[in-house]
């Protein structure tokens, strides 16, 4: 897959087979393979788009790293570092990106904030999200095994303008929680109203 990138601008304490052994023990095989596409997503959007690659591989790999934690550690962390105390209405699918960003700081020593903010909103996205923010947002959304209602419309959109992805998964992400009844972080209505409406156009 991209055994061959080398790690060599310092953003992490760490070469990318080090890391791999990390995800190994942190996740579960089905979720570590997902990671895994979620990089070989990020990376080829990186090459389209202008991004860092080393920086698109490395978020894409964490992106997930606190996914399989126990609810207390995350409770812990928000405490900890004096997090946004609304965070403990939510749970792990807000947590693992919001508060594992902070775990990923702690744990495998990554302080870029271009990649922890990519990890930070890969859920959630933000009213404001750098390229690689993007990247990792979309890659997370249209990796290949993901399969559902919308899916390939969504990478045909990307591969044509990463703005409007960004727009179109906002938009039905938000319409698949209000049609589940499931709670809505404020982030996301944010992100909704800052990218859905200027490209209305080209996600219908």
């Amino acid at each position: 897959m991209n055994e061959e990138l080398v790690y060599n601008k310092s953003y992490i304490p760490m070469t990318r087979s080090e890391l791999i052994d990390r995800l190994k023990k942190a996740l579960k095989d089905k979720r570590f393979q997902h990671v895994l596409r979620v990089e070989e997503t990020a990376i080829k959007l990186a090459e389209q788009y202008g991004v860092d690659v080393e920086k698109a591989s490395i978020a894409g790999l964490c992106h997930d790293y606190a996914k399989q934690r126990p609810d207390e550690d995350f409770i812990a962390e928000i405490k900890k570092k004096g997090l946004n105390p609304l965070l403990l209405d939510y749970g792990n699918a807000i947590w693992h990106g919001v508060v594992g960003a902070e775990l990923i700081k702690d744990e495998l020593g990554i302080w870029d904030e271009d990649i922890l903010n990519a990890v930070r909103h890969h859920t959630t996205g933000a009213p404001v999200m750098t390229k690689l923010e993007q990247v990792i947002y979309m890659a997370d959304y249209i990796e290949p095994g993901r399969d559902f209602a919308g899916v390939k419309k969504a990478r045909v959109i990307t591969a044509a303008n990463l703005q409007a992805g960004v727009a179109y998964q906002t938009k039905h992400t938000l319409a698949y929680l209000i049609e589940n009844g499931k709670p809505v972080y404020p982030k996301t209505i944010d992100t909704y109203n800052a990218w859905v409406p200027q490209y209305e156009g080209e996600i219908d």
